[in-house]
């Protein structure tokens, strides 16, 4: 962690903070916010970031710690704000440390922290933060690049079976999201045999991979995964991401291809991702809500997405 000292505050705006949690998002963002010309801070959540960021002002901060984070924004000049990575341990009621100005809406934390699901418990986040005056902006939004493209990615394209499997678990991974469990699902032979909920989407797939050496999952029929928006999710946390262990993990699980919600689901390390999709002869695909790729109506679940 280089040294913390506030940087300079941009005579027109303030500083861009990024809040890293695990994996390479913060990482890829961090980058992509300096070649932009701006001088991001990286928080580090505690016990989550994986990434070091030697290169970049870095402090680190508990995840629930509002005083910690009202006491950066102040320090730092900090006006925008993004979330980024994953958070493996979901905040207890005792992490919580609000300030005086924060006080009110902590009833209203502990009850998404009990009850709600993870959209639910973002949505009070970036609400409290934004209270604290700076504004929560969307990773999209600093690295546009990273989203998904409609249509296919790599070398391979999806069969008319993989279609339609694409189309299943579209339905069952939307179904799923207005629920706030989770954003994917896996379909097999025009079977769902697995939903995503709190273990992730590398944990669903060893998942998938353990059934299908088991036989209670077709040898002969591959099947995709599909990961895809809450249809209430709020763009600016939690985008669905895939990046290379996503395809790694496919192709442990036995599964033709992998297909995300383009313009609204984030590649990480694209290249890498095609390259091993190549090679491994999978396809990556980006699927497109507004068409319909040659399904007969009935079988497409574009249109509900």
């Amino acid at each position: 962690m280089s040294g913390s000292s506030p940087g300079h505050r941009d005579a027109l705006k303030g500083r861009l903070a990024i809040i890293a949690g695990r994996g390479f998002l913060p990482r890829h963002l961090a980058e992509a916010a300096r070649a932009a010309g701006e001088n991001p801070l990286v928080i580090l959540l505690r016990n989550e970031a994986e990434e070091r960021f030697e290169s970049f002002d870095a402090v680190p901060m508990g995840i629930a710690d509002m005083a910690a984070f009202s006491n950066i924004l102040k320090t730092y000049g900090i006006d925008r704000v993004v979330l980024s990575g994953g958070v493996k341990r979901r905040p207890d009621w005792r992490d919580i440390r609000p300030t005086w100005k924060t006080l009110r809406t902590v009833p209203k934390i502990v009850r998404a922290l009990v009850a709600g699901g993870d959209d639910a418990l973002l949505q009070v986040a970036i609400g409290v933060m934004e209270a604290q005056g700076c504004r929560v902006i969307g990773a999209h939004e600093i690295a546009p690049g990273l989203l998904a493209k409609a249509g296919s990615l790599g070398a391979h394209a999806a069969s008319d079976d993989d279609l339609r499997d694409i189309a299943k678990a579209s339905e069952a991974a939307r179904r799923l999201g207005e629920l706030d469990i989770g954003q994917g699902a896996v379909s097999v032979g025009g079977r769902v045999v697995a939903l995503e909920g709190v273990e992730g989407t590398d944990s669903m797939l060893e998942r998938v991979a353990a059934l299908r050496a088991e036989g209670r999952i077709s040898q002969r029929r591959k099947g995709v995964i599909v990961k895809l928006c809450k249809p209430q999710q709020d763009m600016r946390a939690d985008l669905p991401t895939i990046g290379p262990s996503t395809v790694e993990n496919a192709v442990r699980a036995g599964l033709a291809g992998i297909a995300v919600e383009a313009g609204r689901a984030l590649v990480l390390e694209e290249e890498k991702v095609v390259a091993a999709a190549n090679a491994a002869g999978i396809f990556v695909y980006g699927i497109d809500p507004g068409l319909k790729d040659g399904l007969r109506q009935e079988e497409s679940s574009w249109a509900s997405l």
